[in-house]
């Protein structure tokens, strides 16, 4: 079976509030996300509302019918948000003020106690919560303890590489750290700078269960259409065979 998709619809927002206008809207894009084959919806409720706003994330819970993953920073008013809303997933990432986009995972190991009194808190709530780390042995170790269900490993290095080998070692980085979560109990989503070009590797790590990408879904869209964009990086998903299929 294949890693399931979560379609990231941030930028649909980043668009509208570039005139702050009432389009495009990212809760219809989301609907069509989900018509398009889409497992899940994606949005980053960032502390200085960039693109996604609060009363997105109130109609997407009204709208999303497979599976709405919430990323946001461990902060109480987020928590707070979290509680109102109930989505199906939060995601935890780290935030600084400035960048253009999150520049790198979450440091689970630094502020694992903090991190695990929110994650004990959204328990409480009963909403599921993963951790956006980057893919390293000390950070899934940090996570396991912290007591999430899931990670997110961060896909960046890989995507970004500009030789083969520098791709080869950030891919042999990400299936160590996605056997360590597994064994460790976890379940293991990855993404960041994934596009139909260079997805298909990933789907192939038997442990990733779940996929998440946006902008490159987003920038596509404006070529040749949302529905076609989600359906061609399924696709490319659904082209993945295990690791070790290949020497069969």
């Amino acid at each position: 079976m294949s890693a399931s998709l979560s379609v990231n619809i941030d930028h649909v927002a980043t668009v509208r509030q570039a005139r702050r206008a009432a389009e495009p809207d990212p809760v219809a894009a989301a609907v069509l996300c989900d018509l398009a084959g889409a497992d899940g919806i994606t949005c980053h409720l960032r502390g200085d509302r960039r693109h996604i706003q609060d009363e997105d994330l109130h109609r997407l819970r009204r709208v999303v019918t497979t599976r709405l993953n919430v990323e946001m920073a461990a902060t109480e008013e987020m928590l707070s948000i979290a509680r109102r809303v109930r989505p199906d997933l939060v995601t935890l990432v780290p935030e600084r003020p400035g960048e253009v986009t999150t520049e790198g995972g979450i440091d689970a190991a630094r502020h694992r106690r903090t991190l695990a009194r929110h994650v004990a808190a959204l328990r409480r709530s009963r909403i599921a919560s993963s951790l956006f780390i980057d893919p390293v042995p000390a950070q899934v170790d940090a996570a396991a303890d912290i007591g999430v269900a899931m990670i997110e490993l961060n896909t960046n290095a890989y995507s970004i590489a500009t030789t083969a080998s520098e791709q080869a070692e950030a891919y042999d980085a990400l299936v160590a750290a996605a056997t360590r979560a597994s064994e460790a109990g976890l379940a293991v989503a990855a993404g960041h700078g994934l596009t139909v070009r260079n997805v298909t590797p990933i789907a192939e790590i038997p442990e990733v269960v779940e996929l998440n990408i946006g902008h490159s879904i987003i920038a596509r869209a404006v070529l040749i259409g949302l529905e076609n964009a989600v359906r061609e990086i399924r696709d490319a998903i659904a082209r993945a065979e295990p690791i070790g299929d290949h020497l069969s």
